[in-house]
């Protein structure tokens, strides 16, 4: 699908040993790029993975982190083509409790990168976002959505762009560092029960290997300053407790500091602005609002008062489904 634009192409991905850079990597590889920079800071993971992917010779490791803009920039060379921004503090409880170190990865990391993109001409820039930078409750979503605005507003809407950026949007990444499963799977495997915040509890999911390649989807179509919206299925906690033990004891601790009841991924305030696709929504910006680009490529707009959330979804997936993945992939992580 993706063979000829991604053909002898430069790809420079932050964040890279995470398990989104993971697979990344593995799908990547099917295409004939010219070469993966990856860039993060954990040395061991960088090590494993190098271990991992040591048959290719395409892969280009950079120990550094994006707060240090001296060393994305040596890092980041001009002959890069494309940039897949990954690199983020996600973890909730973690951006509440240490707030500063979120803002210095989120937020001014994200300057950083812009700022260097711009100055090298890098052609296309998309940044990975979440549907917690929707109506944020929590620190993490809100630094998230500032830097879905950064990467926005980068685009020069006036002049002729020479670097282009756009951010992707999507949910729960199943069996992904830090997610629910393998939390769930470690508890009960210790306490033989399920800790479960809110029963009423529902979440957006999406499998890594649909997350990466709705990320190479939206490289290819984007045109700067869109935020591409994935439709995926949602499913309640109890289902995801239910796929890891049939009917588990379960214990109820309360909602999490910053955690929602549901998340959303499009706002009733977005929806001035969101067109729907087969598959995906584009939220495109309002500071540059073409919607006669949209109408010629045959997407409607959503109707005032849309609202795409993980209660009110029209796609459900059950326990019965996320178990055989489990189970599928019982180390997956």
């Amino acid at each position: 699908m993706y063979q000829s634009f991604l053909k002898n192409k430069i790809i420079f991905l932050t964040g890279g040993t995470g398990s989104f850079g993971k697979a990344f990597v593995k799908i990547i590889l099917n295409y004939k790029i010219k070469k993966l920079i990856i860039f993060s800071r954990d040395e061991s993971k960088q090590w494993d993975m190098r271990n991992e992917f040591k048959s290719s010779k395409k892969i280009q490791f950079c120990i550094g982190d994006i707060r240090d803009k001296e060393r994305l920039n040596s890092s980041l060379t001009k002959d890069v083509d494309f940039v897949v921004h990954a690199a983020a503090t996600k973890i909730v409880p973690t951006a509440e409790t240490n707030p500063e170190e979120c803002v210095k990865t989120n937020i001014l990391g994200t300057i950083n990168l812009i700022q260097v993109c711009k100055e090298k001409n890098i052609k296309r820039i998309i940044g990975l976002s979440t549907d917690k930078s929707c109506n944020p409750t929590n620190l993490y979503g809100a630094t998230k959505l500032a830097a879905d605005k950064l990467l926005i507003s980068a685009n020069d809407f006036d002049k002729k762009k020479k670097s282009i950026f756009s951010v992707v949007r999507y949910g729960n990444v199943l069996g992904s560092r830090g997610s629910v499963i393998p939390f769930f799977k470690k508890i009960y495997q210790k306490n033989k029960y399920i800790p479960i915040t809110d029963k009423r509890m529902t979440r957006f999911i999406i499998s890594l290997k649909d997350a990466v390649n709705f990320v190479l989807l939206s490289l290819n179509e984007m045109k700067g300053g869109e935020i591409f919206v994935k439709k995926i299925p949602s499913m309640n906690i109890l289902d995801i407790a239910n796929s890891i033990k049939l009917n588990p004891k379960i214990k109820i601790i309360g909602i999490r500091p910053g955690e929602k009841l549901h998340e959303t991924m499009i706002s009733s305030d977005d929806a001035l602005y969101t067109y729907e696709f087969r598959d995906y929504y584009k939220i495109i910006p309002n500071i540059n609002n073409h919607p006669k680009f949209y109408r010629a490529n045959k997407a409607k707009r959503v109707k005032i008062g849309f609202n795409y959330s993980s209660d009110n979804n029209k796609k459900w997936q059950s326990h019965s489904y996320l178990s055989k993945w489990i189970k599928k992939f019982p180390n997956y992580h």
